[in-house]
C-alpha cells in the first residue's frame, strides 16, 4: 500500500514530452491517488489525455515490481533482498570489466528517466565503470533532428519557441505527426491556429486523425519527405519567393543549397512522392502567403536513414522564407519521449556530456571533470550510438546494466536485438515492471515512479519542469538514485553519487554552468515559482522561452544552409517485398507498452497489434477485416489482423510498435542508421503481405 504523502500535489504526467500538469489527490483510505485538473500550467491547461488520466493504474502493486529478483542456477528469476541483488549486479559488471575491459560493460538508458537520473548515469558509467559505451533510447526518437539543428543553428533545442506561439503564426506545416493521437492534448494548438485564421498542412503517407483537421493534407510516400521539401524549396525560387534581405543579413551557405535544391523540379518531386506538382503549389502558397510560419517535425521525417538531411531540407525552406530567427516563425521538433531533451543534454547519449558539451572537447572534459572530481585523462571518450551498442551485445560488450528501456520491443530488428540480449555473459535491469527485457535478466531491479519521487525534466518546449513526489513508495522497491549510489559503492566509489535529487541536481547546474545547454540559474524553488524555466538559463539570468531572434547559436551567429539532395531508403520494394511498412502510435498506448499494456482501460481501447491497409491491396491479396495478415521483410515475420481502410496509401501498409510477440512490428524494421545522427530507418522498409 502506498502512503499519500500530502492532501494534494502539483506534478507531471509521466508520458510524452508536453510533460502536462496534473494534480494527485489521495483516494480515501489511502489506496493510491486520483488524478485530477490542473488548469494553471500554460502547457496543457488541465486537459489530459488517456494514458495521463490512468497513469496511477501502473502504480498498484497488481502490475509492478515491489522487491529484487536474481536469477537462480536453475534459470528462473526469484526474489532476494537488495543486498544480495546489488552486490549479485556490482560482481557482474565489474567481473566483466576485469575480464574483458571496462568497454565490455555497457549502459543503456531512457528517454523517461529525470535530469537527475540521467545525469548520474551518465556519470556513473564514466567515472564508476570508466566504459564509453553508454547510450539511450533516445537516440531512437529525434536524434536527427538534433543533428540538424546543431548544423544549422549551432543548437539543438526540441522548440525554439513555446507552443503558445503555434496558434498565433499564420501557416504551420507537420511533417510526419499525429498529434491528435501521440500528444492529444497539443492538438489544440493547431485548433486555435485555425480559429484565428491560420493554416494548417499536414504531411504524412495516411490521413490520420491529425490530417483530417488540415486545411491541405499531402500523402507521399514513405521515405521521401526530403525530395518534398526540396521540391517546395525549388519552387519558393522559382516563384521569387525567397527573402534576400534575411539570407544576406542572417545566414551563409545558401548558393550550395539554392543548387540543391533547384536539381529537384516539380515533376520530378512528384515522381519521386507521388505528391501532384498542383498539391505542392498550393502548399508553397499557403507557407509564404502570411507574415509568419512554422515547420513542425516528428517521427516520421526524422526515422530515416537520411533522417537529418530531411530535417535540413526543411530547415532550408525555413531560412530561404525568413522564417526563422523571427517572432512567430521558425523550424521545431515535436519530441517524443517525456525527457528525451533533458536525457541526451546531461550524459546519457555516447558523445555529450552534461550542459550539451562535446566529450571529444579537451575544455568540455575539464569542465565536467572538475565538478566530478576526477583527472580529465580518466574519462573515456565517444561510444557505440544506441543500435550499434545493442547490436555488440555478447561479443565487444558483454554486461549490461539497461534502466528504464524495453529494447526487447522498441529496436529496430528486434529480434536480432533479443538475440544480442540473450547473448550477453551478464544483464541487470532497472525497472518500475517486468518488461520484455527484464524478463531475460540475470538481476532486476525494481524502482521508483514518477508519483514516488521528485526530479525534474525537460519538455518539447526546453522548459525545465518538477515533477513532486505525492507517495511513499513501497517498502520493496527504491529511486534509480539509490541504486546508482549501492552500485558505486560497491565498485569503489564512495562518494559522488547522492541520492537526494536536488543534491544531484544542484551538481548538474554546476556541471553545465557556461555550455550550451545551461542550467545553472535554474532551481527547483524557481522552477515551481515560474511554472517551468526555458534554458539556456545561466546564473542570474532569466530564461530562454524564444531562441535566436537575435542571432543563432553559431561563432558569426549566422544559421547554416545545409545543401542536401534526395536519395532513397535504404530498402526499396522489389519483386519479392513489393510494399512499403511504416510504424507509429496509436492514442491508447505509449512506446514499447511496457507500462500502458498494463492499464485494462487503455488495454480496452488497444488491445493489440494490427496491420493497416488500403483496400484495393486488401482485395489484390484476398485480405479479409480482422483477418490474420502476415507482414515479412528481410528481417523477420510478424501476424496481426486486418485493418482496411481507405485512409493510407495503396502501397503502404502500416503497424503500430507497442505490442510483443508475434505482432512486434519491429521484427520487421530495417537497422540502417542515418550517417549522421545514427538514428534506424524505422520509418520504411520493404515487406510482402499475404493471408496468414
Amino acid at each position: 500500500m502506498h502512503t499519500p504523502d500530502a492532501a494534494a500535489t502539483a506534478t507531471h504526467c509521466p508520458y510524452c514530452a508536453l510533460q502536462c500538469g496534473m494534480n494527485l489527490r489521495p483516494e480515501p483510505g489511502g489506496e493510491g491517488v486520483a488524478v485530477e485538473e490542473r488548469a494553471d500550467f500554460p502547457v496543457n491547461r488541465g486537459a489530459l489525455c488517456g494514458k495521463g488520466r490512468t497513469a496511477p493504474a501502473v502504480l498498484s502493486s497488481r502490475v509492478r515490481l515491489t522487491g529484487p529478483l536474481v536469477r537462480t542456477r536453475a534459470g528462473r528469476l526469484e526474489p532476494a533482498t537488495w543486498e544480495e541483488a546489488l552486490d549479485a549486479v556490482a560482481e557482474g559488471l565489474a567481473r566483466t570489466g576485469r575480464a574483458h575491459g571496462p568497454d565490455a560493460v555497457g549502459v543503456f538508458g531512457g528517454g523517461g528517466l529525470t535530469n537527475e537520473k540521467a545525469y548520474a548515469l551518465g556519470k556513473f558509467a564514466r567515472v564508476a565503470l570508466r566504459t564509453s559505451q553508454i547510450d539511450y533510447n533516445g537516440r531512437f526518437c529525434m536524434s536527427s533532428a538534433a543533428a540538424a539543428h546543431q548544423r544549422a543553428f549551432g543548437l539543438d533545442r526540441g522548440l525554439p519557441f513555446p507552443l503558445e506561439d503555434i496558434p498565433r503564426t499564420g501557416c504551420v506545416i507537420l511533417v510526419g505527426s499525429n498529434l491528435a493521437e501521440t500528444m492529444p492534448p497539443a492538438l489544440r494548438y493547431l485548433t486555435e491556429l485555425k480559429e484565428n485564421g491560420g493554416t494548417l498542412i499536414v504531411i504524412d503517407p495516411r490521413r490520420t486523425r491529425t490530417a483530417e483537421q488540415a486545411d491541405l493534407h499531402l500523402a507521399p510516400r514513405p521515405g521521401t519527405d526530403l525530395a518534398l521539401a526540396l521540391g517546395m524549396l525549388h519552387l519558393v525560387v522559382a516563384e521569387g519567393r525567397t527573402d534576400e534581405g534575411f539570407i544576406a543579413d542572417r545566414t551563409t551557405g545558401w548558393e550550395a543549397a539554392r543548387a540543391g535544391a533547384m536539381a529537384h523540379w516539380p515533376e520530378l518531386v512528384e515522381r519521386i512522392t507521388g505528391v501532384p506538382v498542383p498539391r505542392l503549389r498550393q502548399a508553397v502558397e499557403m507557407f509564404c502567403a502570411p507574415s509568419s510560419a512554422m515547420v513542425l517535425t516528428a517521427r516520421g521525417p526524422e526515422q530515416q536513414s537520411k533522417g537529418t538531411d530531411t530535417v535540413g531540407a526543411w530547415i532550408n525552406l525555413c531560412l530561404a522564407t525568413g522564417r526563422a530567427g523571427r517572432p512567430l516563425s521558425g523550424y521545431g521538433c515535436l519530441t517524443g519521449q517525456g525527457n528525451g531533451q533533458g536525457g541526451r543534454e546531461h550524459g546519457q547519449k555516447a558523445d555529450q556530456l552534461p550542459g550539451y558539451r562535446k566529450l571529444t572537447d579537451p575544455a568540455a572534459r575539464a569542465h565536467v571533470a572538475g565538478v566530478w572530481g576526477v583527472d580529465p585523462a580518466t574519462l573515456p571518450g565517444p561510444g557505440r550510438s544506441a543500435y550499434e551498442l545493442l547490436d555488440a551485445l555478447g561479443t565487444d560488450v558483454r554486461a549490461l546494466l539497461l534502466m528504464g528501456s524495453n529494447p526487447v520491443v522498441s529496436a529496430p530488428r528486434a529480434g536480432h536485438v533479443e538475440d544480442r540480449i540473450r547473448s550477453l555473459d551478464f544483464l541487470a535491469v532497472a525497472d518500475v515492471v517486468l518488461s520484455e527485457t527484464a524478463a531475460l535478466a540475470d538481476v532486476v531491479l525494481p524502482v521508483t515512479q514518477w508519483a514516488e519521487e521528485t526530479g525534474t525534466t525537460t519538455n518539447l518546449e526546453g522548459r525545465v519542469l518538477l515533477r513532486r513526489r505525492a507517495l511513499t513508495p513501497p517498502p520493496g522497491v527504491r529511486t534509480d538514485l539509490e541504486v546508482l549510489h549501492g552500485l558505486a559503492a560497491r565498485l569503489g566509489v564512495e562518494k559522488g553519487f547522492p541520492t537526494a535529487p536536488e543534491e544531484v541536481f544542484e551538481e548538474l547546474r554546476r556541471a553545465s554552468a557556461g555550455g550550451p545547454a545551461d542550467y545553472s540559474g535554474i532551481s527547483y524553488a524557481r522552477i515551481e515559482a515560474e511554472q517551468g524555466v526555458f534554458w539556456p538559463c545561466p546564473d542570474g539570468a532569466e530564461g530562454t522561452p524564444r531562441l535566436f531572434l537575435d542571432r543563432f547559436a553559431t561563432d558569426d551567429g549566422r544559421a547554416r544552409f545545409v545543401p542536401v539532395s534526395h536519395r532513397d531508403a535504404a530498402e526499396v520494394p522489389d519483386a519479392d517485398y513489393p510494399l512499403l511498412l511504416t510504424t507509429g502510435r496509436v492514442v491508447a498506448q505509449y512506446q514499447s507498452g511496457a507500462q500502458t499494456r498494463r492499464v485494462e482501460e487503455l488495454n480496452a481501447a488497444a488491445p493489440g497489434p494490427f496491420v493497416e491497409l488500403h483496400p484495393r491491396l486488401a482485395a489484390r491479396i484476398g485480405a479479409v477485416e480482422g483477418s490474420p495478415l502476415a507482414v515479412t521483410s528481410r528481417r523477420g515475420r510478424a501476424v496481426a489482423p486486418a485493418r482496411i481502410t481507405d485512409t493510407i496509401r495503396a502501397d503502404t501498409v502500416f503497424m503500430p510498435f507497442h505490442w510483443p510477440g508475434e505482432g512486434r512490428a519491429n521484427t520487421l524494421t530495417n537497422p540502417a542508421l542515418d550517417p549522421v545522427s545514427r538514428m534506424p530507418e524505422f520509418k520504411v522498409c520493404a515487406v510482402r503481405v499475404e493471408p496468414a
